[in-house]
Order: structure tokens, then sequence, then C-alpha cells
């Protein structure tokens, strides 16, 4: 069973230092809102991938293409602003290091920065991310081992205020992908304790600070995407 260093939001300081390879992990996954130095420092201690999805903090890395190693914007070669090594999985599915992981950053709109969704649009990237796990489901039978977002789903680990609330499309994502894992940010704990919670089958766990966890990995989900 695969396990991952989960890391948002709010920087661990004995993470970032040598004693992070205490943790025998197989992949960094981050959801969002933490220095891109500070994962390339936790992936390169580590020795391992590293997967993220941008928070409603990062930086726009919207319109970005790696070809063969040439980062290019608007077809000119660019310096990429994220993580160096690290995968972005917004509206993507990847397959990296045994596991098979959906994702989609950002918050709900409430100023004018980037990463930053009204309801609709993020229903929208969703679309896409739904169909892209339909394709690779057809093609070996493989569903969603994890959903790894910035925000939560609506009224699951959200808050009430609108920057911190969640997307009610996140729903819709478990309902058709059923990953065993949704991992998210965005709400910080403030001293409290954050429970995990349970969507149908998908155990959904706030990622702030970092959690060590073993991902069950999946061939079942996603039956037919819209």
């Amino acid at each position: 069973m695969p396990r991952v260093l989960a890391v948002a939001d709010e920087v661990v300081e004995a993470l970032w230092t040598d004693r992070v390879r205490r943790h025998d992990v197989d992949l960094v996954v981050a959801a969002g809102d933490l220095p891109f130095d500070y994962l390339e420092f936790l992936a390169g201690a580590l020795d391992r991938p590293c997967v993220f999805v941008p928070g409603n903090h990062d930086v726009d890395l919207t319109g970005y293409t790696d070809v063969r190693g040439l980062w290019t914007k608007a077809g000119l070669p660019v310096r990429w602003p994220g993580p160096a090594g690290a995968v972005n999985a917004d509206g993507r599915v990847v397959d990296v290091a045994g596991l098979r992981i959906a994702g989609l950053g950002g918050s709900v709109r409430y100023s004018g920065g980037p990463n930053q969704w009204t309801e609709r649009q993020q229903a929208r990237r969703l679309r896409g991310v739904l169909r892209a796990a339909r394709w690779r489901r057809w093609r070996d039978g493989r569903g969603v081992d994890v959903l790894l977002t910035h925000s939560p789903p609506l009224g699951c680990g959200d808050e009430p205020d609108p920057p911190h609330r969640g997307f009610a499309c996140l729903h819709e994502a478990v309902r058709w992908l059923r990953p065993p894992l949704l991992l998210h940010g965005h709400i910080h704990p403030h001293g409290r304790v954050k429970p995990d919670r349970a969507l149908g089958s998908t155990r959904v766990v706030n990622v702030v600070g970092y959690r060590v966890l073993d991902v069950p990995v999946t061939r079942g989900g996603v039956d037919r995407a819209p």
C-alpha cells in the first residue's frame, strides 16, 4: 500500500530539516498554499516525486506547457514559476508512484486573485477531470486513488465565511470517482481538531500542516463521467 506525505498551507519547520527523512513514504502530495522551495526541499530530501495542486494564495500557473523539458507560454519560452520537478495535477488525472491522482486546486472566488473559481467555473473544470478519469479507466481498468483538492467539499469540513466555503461540485466528484481518499487544505485548524470525515466510502482528510497516510489502491470507480 503506497504511503504519502501530505502537506498544505502551513510550513512545518521540523519537516524543513534533515529530520524529514525519518518518514518512509513513496510520494509527497501538496494541497496548496505552500512555498514552492519547501515542496522542492521535501521531494529532494526524501528523493520522492511530488504532486501538487495550487491554492488560492499561489501564483497563476495556468497556460504553461512543458515540451520535452522546455517550458512555454503562449508559444514563447518562459521560466516555470512552479516547484521544480513537481507534477501539477490541477484539472488533470496523473499516475505517479503507483497512484492515480485527480486534482482540482483553488478556492471559491472571493477577490480578484488567481486560483479562485465560481462554483460554475469549478464544475466546468471538474467535467474535464471526470472525462480524463473515465478514459483512463476504460484503458486500464483502474479508478482514482486520491482526489487532491485545495478546498474541501461544501459542508464537509469547510467554514461559514465566504473565502473558506467549500465547493458543492466536489460531492459530484466523489460520487463519480469514488476515491478512497480526498485530501484537502485551505481550512486551518487554529488549535482545533479537524477530524476526518466520510462521503460514502471516501475518507475526507484535512492535511493542513502534514499527515502521513497509507493509500488503498483501487481498481473501481468512474462508472460514467458526464
